[in-house]
């Protein structure tokens, strides 16, 4: 496992974390809680220090509580990562990907954040975001007050946003970045969907902002286990994708064969992102063993080439030399 710290902080994170949501929150299979605390407690023992969590990854509580149970012996070796934003004092049953309602004012963000710490059995949140927000919380003075207050006061020792694709994306996440101070930063960024993580992170450069990715394997496309004959069980989200969407990731795969030379594509795909010296860990979706020594085993895999950054680059410009069921990226 190689090692570095988030942006301008000393806070020191595996280049490789455990996104928690995986096992949590019933998007990609059902887990008991059992199998979800053996899964983290490997990571950890493979070298996994970044575990990632949030209030609303399953009932409200139960992801956080589960990383406590899991790592409350090794707290001081690891970094707690969370979230807030979302009303999580209302009932609130939901269908299908509907968003909870918001709330961000001063009150309820001191509230949640004393409950996180609770959840977690722990005196400090190591990194506290602020859950897909929308344009008015980036301009809501008084609730960038309360973090940098909440961080002064010793309950957080870093804080920023966790960006969401289609929940609040690249207008809000640009003006934060342009706008706000902030410690760390959560994208969506691969090499099939690269935009707008590349205006992100060109954007938290002047700041040296700290960033973290998630769904670095495009929702399991840069995986390497998928094939044209792939269905997934219904209580996995990815049911709901249509057969364009794997299909045509599948082609651009292909394309991509040239970055598996001595590793695993779902491993170039760790490598690719972490040749961007900002981005300070990937947190991949595990949810098993195999894949799970597959993403950890990357870290200490050799760096891509010059060459291979500018072919992935190339490519991605001419959208694969494919013919887009959809819309074509824009140019950079």
């Amino acid at each position: 496992m190689q090692y570095r710290k988030l942006g301008n902080t000393d806070i020191e994170c595996s280049v490789v974390g455990f996104g928690v949501w995986t096992v949590t929150a019933g998007w990609w299979g059902n887990y008991t809680a059992e199998e979800a605390i053996r899964l983290m407690r490997k990571a950890y023992e493979l070298g996994v220090t970044v575990f990632d969590t949030a209030p609303t990854y399953g009932p409200v509580g139960y992801a956080e509580e589960i990383v406590a149970r899991a790592l409350a012996d090794v707290r001081d070796r690891v970094v707690y990562s969370t979230k807030f934003g979302y009303d999580t004092e209302i009932d609130w049953s939901y269908e299908g990907h509907k968003e909870r309602p918001q709330r961000t004012d001063p009150a309820f963000t001191r509230r949640a954040v004393d409950t996180s710490l609770t959840r977690l059995g722990t005196d400090v949140i190591d990194i506290l975001q602020l859950h897909n927000p929308k344009m008015t919380h980036i301009e809501q003075d008084d609730l960038w007050a309360t973090l940098e207050d909440l961080k002064a006061n010793g309950k957080v020792r870093a804080y920023g946003i966790s960006i969401g694709p289609k929940i609040g994306w690249r207008d809000e996440g640009l003006k934060a970045l342009r706008t706000r101070r902030m410690d760390a930063f959560m994208l969506i960024h691969n090499l099939l969907e690269q935009d707008p993580g590349r205006d992100f992170i060109e954007a938290a450069r002047p700041t040296n902002t700290g960033l973290m990715v998630r769904v670095p394997h495009s929702s399991g496309l840069l995986e390497g286990t998928y094939t044209k004959d792939t269905t997934f069980d219904e209580s996995d989200h990815r049911s709901f994708r249509t057969r364009d969407w794997l299909m045509e990731g599948l082609a651009k795969l292909e394309k991509l064969e040239f970055l598996t030379d001595g590793m695993a594509i779902g491993q170039a795909a760790i490598k690719w992102l972490l040749a961007e010296p900002l981005i300070t860990s990937v947190l991949p979706n595990i949810y098993r063993d195999e894949q799970l020594e597959e993403f950890v085993a990357a870290a200490d895999k050799p760096d891509l080439t010059d060459e291979q950054m500018t072919l992935v680059a190339d490519l991605y410009d001419r959208n694969f030399d494919l013919v887009a069921s959809g819309k074509r990226p824009p140019p950079r």
